[in-house]
């Protein structure tokens, strides 16, 4: 496994493609409202990113092997959709909820993370689903130090999302990051603690845990980039860039408008 640490210079040019990326969710989110088209937030997002960051939005025509070109610059996945759902031009409505992830390309370096979005007064297991993965996704984050390994936040993911009465997507996961889209390591979110790559300061990677309130199993929709949930139960996901420093970590992926951060992590 090759895992490329960044010096100072590849962490101050993370820092700000992470920055950015945050940035453009803060830029969509008055926009997320029932009657608004997944199409018309990619247009937003898009001339947002071009116009005014000079940022590259990385998932347009992204191509990984096996795959034909992804069509949108962001995606955009609802409900019982779990990850790269494909922008179109079908309306939102009251009670949806949406992720949206955001990958901006600056000076080299990539800067990716995802919000959960509720549409207007939304049920209270979908609030609870969304609020839960947010917490997984930070109780993972909260084990990055030197010395800690892959495993520990894959653990500390699951431990809490299971105990909610939730399922963890085991097909997708997060992953290193930084002048490639995706690199290694590959970061689980289930496993056991002390196992898997030893973590050491430089390295760049996502946490971006799919929880579902049913069971785990997925399935590809004929797109051929759209996951689902089998059982056709919603799911929510949450994704911030990590920079493991020398005493911890730092989360490259804040902006002002970021959510709060968990009480138990500022304690």
């Amino acid at each position: 496994m090759t895992i490329t640490p960044k010096d100072p210079q590849g962490a101050e040019g993370m820092r700000v493609a992470g920055r950015l990326a945050s940035e453009v969710l803060d830029y969509l989110t008055p926009f997320v409202v029932p009657g608004v088209t997944t199409n018309e937030l990619d247009k937003l997002a898009h001339d947002y990113m071009v116009n005014v960051q000079g940022t590259i939005p990385a998932p347009l025509n992204y191509q990984p092997a096996g795959y034909s070109p992804y069509p949108k610059s962001i995606c955009t996945s609802i409900n019982q959709q779990v990850c790269h759902g494909i922008p179109n031009e079908k309306p939102l409505k009251k009670g949806d909820i949406v992720n949206i992830d955001i990958t901006v390309i600056k000076d080299g370096w990539h800067g990716d993370t995802s919000r959960m979005f509720m549409v207007g007064e939304v049920s209270i297991a979908a609030k609870r689903l969304c609020h839960a993965t947010y917490e997984a996704m930070w109780h993972g984050i909260a084990q990055v130090k030197p010395g800690a390994r892959l495993g520990d936040i894959g653990w500390a993911i699951q431990k809490f999302a299971e105990n909610m009465g939730f399922s963890i997507v085991r097909e997708f996961c997060g992953h290193g990051i930084g002048r490639v889209f995706h690199e290694e390591p590959q970061v689980l979110h289930y496993g056991k603690p002390g196992t898997l790559e030893e973590l050491k300061a430089g390295m760049t990677f996502t946490i971006e845990p799919m929880i579902n309130a049913g069971k785990r199993e997925i399935k590809e929709m004929g797109d051929g980039w759209t996951i689902v949930t089998k059982d056709r139960s919603l799911s929510a996901q949450w994704e911030h860039t990590i920079l493991v420093t020398e005493t911890g970590y730092e989360v490259l992926t804040l902006s002002a408008g970021s959510p709060p951060i968990p009480a138990f992590i500022k304690g």
